[in-house]
C-alpha cells in the first residue's frame, strides 16, 4: 500500500505541476486558470493513489484487480470540464488550447499519483513550452491573420457590394463569406461578413474607411 506520507508528497507535486500550467493560462486570461488546473491535478493524483491503493489492499480477495480502473474514469470524465472551457466568439472558437491543457494536466496528475515524478515533470515542461514558447513563435511567424466578423447596416444602393469589396481589399481583408438581409420598407441592408484580417490591423483605419461609406448606419467589428 502507498503510505500516507507518499500520498501527501504526490499531491503536493501534482499541485505544483498543475499550478505552473495554470499560471500560464491565467496570464492569457483564460476561463480555466491557476485554481482550476491545480485542483484538477490534485484530484487526478488522489484518484490514481486511491486506485493503486485499493488494488493492493484487496489483492488477496481480488487477485485480478486493476490498479488503473478508478483512474481510467478521470480520463473519460475530464471531457465535461474541457467542454466548459470552449466557447464561440464571433467567427472563431476560443478555449480549445485550454481544454487540451486541462486534459493533459489530468494525465500529469495520474502520472504523479502513480509515483512517476520525473516523467510528470518532463511532461509539464513540454506542456509549458507548447503553451508559451510555441504560442509566441506561432503569433510571430505563422498566424499573420485572424478571423473577424463585420456587421454593417447601410442604405441599399446600386454598386454597394462592389464598393464594399473594394474597401475590404484596400484594408487587406480576405472575405470568406458574405450574408445579406434587407428591410424593404426602409431600404436598409444588413451585411454580415466573415473575413481574415491582418493581425496588426490599424483599427482607426478600419473605422475611418467604413464610416466614409455612403449611407452607412451602423457597423460592428468583432
Amino acid at each position: 500500500m502507498i503510505s500516507e506520507q507518499q500520498i501527501v508528497i504526490r499531491l503536493l507535486a501534482a499541485a505544483i505541476l498543475g499550478g505552473l500550467v495554470g499560471i500560464e493560462r491565467e496570464m492569457h486570461q483564460q476561463p480555466a486558470g491557476l485554481r482550476t488546473h491545480m485542483i484538477l491535478a490534485i484530484g487526478s493524483a488522489l484518484a490514481m493513489c486511491l486506485s493503486i491503493d485499493l488494488a493492493m489492499q484487496f489483492q488477496p480477495l481480488v487477485p485480478n484487480g486493476d490498479p488503473a480502473r478508478l483512474a481510467a474514469q478521470v480520463i473519460s470524465g475530464i471531457g465535461f470540464l474541457g467542454a466548459g472551457a470552449i466557447f464561440r466568439y464571433g467567427a472563431t472558437i476560443k478555449g480549445l488550447t485550454t481544454a487540451t491543457s486541462l486534459w493533459t494536466v489530468a494525465i500529469v496528475g495520474l502520472v504523479v499519483g502513480a509515483g512517476h515524478f520525473f516523467s510528470a515533470g518532463i511532461a509539464t515542461a513540454l506542456l509549458l513550452g507548447a503553451l508559451s514558447v510555441l504560442d509566441q513563435l506561432e503569433k510571430r511567424f505563422l498566424a499573420n491573420s485572424v478571423t473577424r466578423t463585420i456587421n454593417i447596416r447601410i442604405q441599399d444602393r446600386q454598386g454597394l457590394v462592389e464598393e464594399l469589396r473594394q474597401v475590404f481589399n484596400d484594408l487587406g481583408f480576405e472575405a470568406k463569406s458574405l450574408g445579406f438581409s434587407k428591410d424593404t420598407q426602409s431600404n436598409e441592408l444588413h451585411i454580415r461578413a466573415i473575413a481574415k484580417v491582418p493581425r496588426q490591423q490599424n483599427i482607426d483605419q478600419v473605422i475611418a474607411r467604413l464610416s466614409n461609406l455612403q449611407g452607412i448606419r451602423q457597423f460592428e467589428f468583432q
